[in-house]
C-alpha cells in the first residue's frame, strides 16, 4: 500500500458532501421563513423530504470519513515501519508497531484491543481496492467494509480477491445479483458474504463444522437488575429447531387472556422445558410453575439440498432456513431421519419455478406457502431480518383488487410490516417466480429486492466426461405403450391446481429415486 495513495479522492468526496449539506440547510432555512416559497408548495412535505435527503448525505459523508480514518490508521503504522533501518531486528519492529497502536488508541480514545483490531481491519480494507473505492465514494458504510475484512480472513489472496470481485465487480463470472452491498443492512450483507465464503473456503465446511461441534458449550453471564444470560453454542440444525419450536409454542399460547409478548414467552417456554416445570401457559411474569404439560406443536425446519449432495456424490453445502449453509452430512441426516420439513410444490420442469394456481381460490395450500417461505427466506420488506417462523404470506396486489394467488403475487411479510403495508402507501413490485419483490416508499424511494445468491450445483467428478469407447448396450426389454390397466388413474393435466388431491400427493413420503449413476457405471465397466 503506497503512502497517501487514494487519500485525495476520499477527501474530495468529503468536500462535495459537505457542500451538498450546506445547500440543503440553506433551502430549509428559506422554507422555514417562507422566503421564495410558491403557493403550490407543501412546505411541511418538502421539509420532511429535505431531512430524508440530508440523512442520505450524512450517511455518505460518514462512510467517506471512515475511509479517510481507515487509510490514516493503516498508513500511520506503515510510516512507523518506514522510519526503521532495513536491518532492524524483529522484536524492535514489534515494539514499534505496539507503540503505534497505543498511540492510535489514545488519539481515538479506545482500548488497546479495539485499536489493534481497527488497525488490522483497516489494513485489510485498504488491501482490497474495490472495497476501499466503494467506502471512499460513500456507496457503503464502514460496517459493510468491516464485514468484508472479517469474512476474507483466513482466505488466500486469490480467494479474497474472488470474494470481493463477486460482490463489487459486475463483470465477474456469476456476479452477485439484486441490491448492491451498500443497499443491504449490514446483517443481511454478512449473510450473503458468509454464504459465498462457505462454498469457496479452501477448507471444506465438513471439516470446519467438525471443529465447531467439538467446541460446543453452554455459557452463563450475570447481568444487571437480577437478570442473567444463558447461551448455547450448538450445531445449526439443533439451534434452529429449538428457536422454531419455542416460537411456534409461544404463538400457540398467545391470545386475549395472555398478556406476555412473543419475546417474553420464548424464554418462559425454554425455562419450562429445561427445568421440567410443565405448562408455560400457567406461568406468570415471575416465572414458570408446575402444572400440566407444555404444548409441543410441530416446528418445521426447511432445508434445501442439492440432489447430488443428498445422494452422497458431492459434499456441496445445503442451506438451512433461518441459518444459512450447513454441511452436506447434516442435510443427509435430516433427510434420513424423515424430517417433516420437505414441502414440495408443483414446479415447471423448464426452470424449476412453482406453477401459478391462478384465481381459483384465495386461501393458500400449505405447499405454496412453504415455497414462498423458501424463496424469500425472511420478511421481504426493505431492511427487515425477521425470519420465516413469524411471517405471513401476503397478496402483493390485494385479492379484492384482482390479485392472483400465485408465486408472482405473493411474498412473506412479518406481522409489523404486513400491517404497515395496508396502513401506508408502501408499494411492492411484482415478485418473480424465484425472486422476492422490491419496494417503493411513500416518498418515491425504490428499494431493490434482496435476491438469493445461488450458484450452479456441483457435479460429481467424472460424471460429465464422455467415455472414450462406446460400450455395446445390452438388449433392453420393450416397454409397452398406452395407458396402464385400470380405471382409477387421473391425467394430471385435467386436474385443477386447487383440487385437494394435490395436497394428498404432496403429503406422500419423501423418497429418493435410485441412483442413475450406478447403472451408468456398470455399463462402462
Amino acid at each position: 500500500m503506497g503512502i497517501g495513495s487514494g487519500a485525495g479522492v476520499a477527501l474530495e468526496g468529503v468536500h462535495a458532501s459537505v457542500a451538498a449539506l450546506d445547500a440543503l440547510a440553506a433551502e430549509d432555512t428559506f422554507m422555514a421563513a417562507g422566503v421564495g416559497v410558491g403557493a403550490d408548495v407543501d412546505v411541511l412535505q418538502r421539509r420532511y423530504e429535505l431531512r430524508l435527503t440530508r440523512l442520505e448525505l450524512v450517511k455518505r459523508l460518514e462512510a467517506q470519513l471512515a475511509a479517510v480514518k481507515a487509510r490514516d490508521v493503516a498508513e500511520a503504522v506503515v510510516i512507523q515501519h518506514a522510519m526503521l533501518a532495513p536491518d532492524t531486528p524483529v522484536h524492535e519492529r514489534t515494539y514499534t508497531e505496539m507503540s503505534a497502536v497505543e498511540e492510535i488508541a489514545g488519539v481515538l480514545t479506545v482500548s488497546s484491543g479495539a485499536a489493534g483490531a481497527f488497525v488490522e481491519q483497516s489494513r485489510r480494507v485498504c488491501s482490497l481496492p474495490p472495497v476501499m473505492d466503494a467506502l471512499s465514494a460513500g456507496a457503503m458504510s464502514w460496517p459493510h467494509a468491516r464485514i468484508v475484512a472479517d469474512e476474507t480472513e483466513g482466505l488466500s489472496p486469490d480467494g479474497a480477491a474472488a470474494l470481493v470481485a463477486h460482490f463489487y465487480d459486475p463483470d465477474a463470472p456469476n456476479p452477485a445479483r439484486g441490491a448492491a452491498p451498500g443497499e443491504l443492512v449490514p446483517a443481511r450483507f454478512r449473510t450473503k458474504v458468509r454464504t459465498w465464503r462457505e462454498r469457496h473456503h479452501p477448507e471444506t465446511l465438513e471439516k470446519r463444522h467438525a471443529k465447531g461441534v467439538a467446541d460446543r458449550r453452554m455459557e452463563y453471564t450475570p447481568d444487571r437488575d437480577g437478570m442473567a444470560w444463558i447461551s448455547l453454542h450448538l450445531p445449526g440444525d439443533t439451534a434452529c429447531a429449538i428457536w422454531n419450536r419455542t416460537t411456534a409454542t409461544a404463538r400457540g399460547l398467545q391470545g386475549p387472556d395472555e398478556p406476555r409478548t412473543l419475546t417474553q414467552l420464548r424464554p418462559d417456554i425454554a425455562a419450562s422445558l429445561l427445568l421440567g416445570a410443565g405448562n408455560a401457559s400457567d406461568t406468570d411474569s415471575a416465572g414458570p410453575t408446575e402444572a400440566g404439560r407444555v404444548p409441543a406443536p410441530r416446528a418445521d425446519v426447511l432445508v434445501t439440498v442439492p440432489v447430488f449432495s443428498v445422494l452422497g456424490q458431492t459434499d456441496e453445502p445445503a442451506v438451512l432456513d433461518g441459518l444459512g449453509p450447513i454441511p452436506a452430512s447434516m442435510a443427509r441426516k435430516l433427510v434420513a431421519d424423515g424430517a417433516e420439513s420437505f414441502y414440495r410444490v408443483l414446479v415447471d420442469p423448464r426452470d424449476g419455478a412453482p406453477l401459478e394456481i391462478g384465481r381459483t381460490r384465495y386461501r393458500l395450500p400449505e405447499t405454496i406457502k412453504q415455497w414462498i417461505r423458501m424463496r424469500d427466506g425472511k420478511c421481504s420488506f426493505p431492511g427487515c431480518s425477521n425470519h420465516t417462523p413469524d411471517n405471513e404470506t401476503d397478496h402483493l396486489t390485494a385479492w379484492d383488487h384482482g390479485g392472483t394467488t400465485g408465486a408472482s403475487n405473493l411474498a412473506q411479510l412479518c406481522p409489523k410490516h404486513h400491517r404497515l403495508k395496508h396502513a401506508r402507501p408502501w408499494i411492492p413490485d411484482e415478485a418473480m417466480k424465484n425472486e422476492p419483490p422490491g419496494w417503493t416508499s411513500p416518498t418515491g424511494r425504490h428499494y431493490k429486492p434482496e435476491h438469493p445468491d445461488p450458484e450452479p450445483t456441483h457435479w460429481p467428478p467424472g460424471i460429465l466426461e464422455l467415455p472414450t469407447e462406446i460400450p455395446d448396450w445390452p438388449d433392453m426389454p420393450e416397454v409397452p405403450c398406452g395407458e396402464p390397466p385400470g380405471d382409477h388413474f387421473i391425467d394430471p393435466d385435467e386436474l385443477s391446481p386447487a383440487d385437494p388431491l394435490w395436497d394428498d400427493f404432496y403429503a406422500m413420503p419423501f423418497c429418493l429415486p435410485p441412483d442413475p449413476e450406478m447403472n451408468w457405471q456398470s455399463l462402462l465397466s
